[in-house]
């Protein structure tokens, strides 16, 4: 099976498949796993959390691991730990073949998971996308027809605006997320709730509408993705699917297509030049 792993700034997601090939788009997840990132966190520390999940059941059938990171600091020890195990492995960063087109003024601006979750959404749909990222921050992509990304927008996310407000302001504090009965709010929570989640909801839709204005004519599928999206399916109007595990499945169609191309190379003889 292969091991997916998305180090984002707020949580570390974890993923298998069972082995494939990259025309199966969309296979379905054996097992999926979330935890908090510690930007501090070792190669060793992270690797024994990623054990401790997999356990030894599911670490014995990993064939392969692809992974990438949003951290700096997690990305060198994450390839440190990538580099330990003798699996065939992809740490997607510059250098690694994903097939999707940077249209954009300096593409290594682009955090990898952008990237991937641009290459599976097209794969997905085969239209152009607007890819929306409920994480830390709120990341709106644009991914054209035959693949390429666009550029997008980015507005802070919705955890972080909720802590930010709590902290600045006295009487208010974090509640929790849900749909409150009303959006005329009959007490301070349900406020919260309404400015929070509706406010969020027209924000995202306003700017994929303004998009949607620019882009040429032509189906477009606007999806969602992130560990806030279920939260804001139901209550925004131009989000059309869901697709939770879009990052976990771009590193599985990167990995398809990195490591098919090692499997294309003539063996190294010895003593050759690496």
């Amino acid at each position: 099976m292969l091991l997916c792993v998305d180090v984002g700034n707020t949580e570390i997601a974890l993923g298998l498949y069972a082995d494939g090939n990259e025309n199966e788009v969309r296979p379905p997840l054996v097992r999926d796993w979330r935890m908090h990132t510690e930007p501090r966190m070792t190669a060793d520390e992270l690797e024994v959390a990623v054990g401790e999940m997999l356990g030894r059941r599911y670490a014995e059938q990993i064939t392969g691991v692809a992974a990438l990171s949003t951290v700096p600091s997690l990305l060198r020890e994450l390839k440190l730990l990538v580099e330990r195990r003798a699996e065939p492995s992809v740490v997607v960063g510059p250098g690694v073949r994903t097939g999707v087109p940077l249209l954009v003024d300096n593409p290594r601006e682009v955090g990898a998971d952008r990237v991937v979750s641009t290459l599976a959404a097209h794969r997905l749909y085969d239209t152009a996308c607007v890819v929306v990222d409920f994480g830390t921050s709120t990341n709106i992509d644009v991914v054209s027809a035959k693949g390429e990304f666009l550029g997008g927008a980015l507005a802070p996310g919705i955890e972080i605006s909720m802590e930010a407000l709590a902290t600045r302001a006295a009487a208010l504090r974090t509640v929790e997320l849900v749909a409150p009965r009303s959006v005329i709010g009959k007490n301070t929570v349900e406020c919260l709730q309404a400015g929070v989640l509706y406010g969020f909801a027209g924000q995202v839709d306003g700017l994929v509408r303004r998009i949607l204005a620019e882009l040429h004519p032509g189906p477009v599928t606007v999806l969602s993705t992130g560990g806030l999206a279920p939260l804001m399916v139901g209550v925004s109007e131009t989000i059309s699917a869901h697709v939770p595990d879009l990052t976990l499945l771009g590193l599985r169609l990167t990995y398809l297509r990195n490591v098919a191309s090692r499997a294309d190379l003539p063996p190294r003889r010895s003593g050759s030049a690496h």
